[in-house]
């Protein structure tokens, strides 16, 4: 069974710091691009950083760039999202995403999401 567990979430201050984490368990890890997602209240999921299998390349969405970096221990099968210089408009559930291919039939996989909330 497939399991993507976040965890690290919680209420900062702006200007504050969260490192969020993603434990995998059921599937290759060192074969996926991991990637971090985030959902506000009344908006559409957005993709916030990814990260491919090897960890040797990474991307950014424009809001987050020079703020959040994106990492992976292949060894542990975990994902981390260490985010700085918060802003209230980072004020999301961020939910952790595995992609990879099997056979060539793609896969996908979330995790339930932990809270983030930064109060101005």
């Amino acid at each position: 069974e497939v399991q993507l567990v976040e965890s690290g979430g919680g209420l900062v201050q702006a200007g504050g710091s969260l490192t969020l984490s993603c434990a995998a368990s059921g599937f290759t890890f060192s074969s996926a691009t991991m990637s971090w997602y985030r959902q506000a209240p009344g908006k559409g999921r957005e993709l916030v950083a990814v990260i491919t299998d090897a960890g040797v390349s990474t991307n950014y969405a424009d809001s987050v760039k020079g703020r959040f970096t994106i990492s992976r221990d292949n060894a542990k099968n975990m994902v981390a999202l260490k985010m700085n210089s918060l802003k209230p408009e980072d004020t999301a559930a961020y939910y952790c995403n595995a992609h990879y291919y099997y056979y060539a039939r793609p896969y996908e996989y979330w995790g339930q999401g932990t809270q983030v909330t930064v109060s101005s």
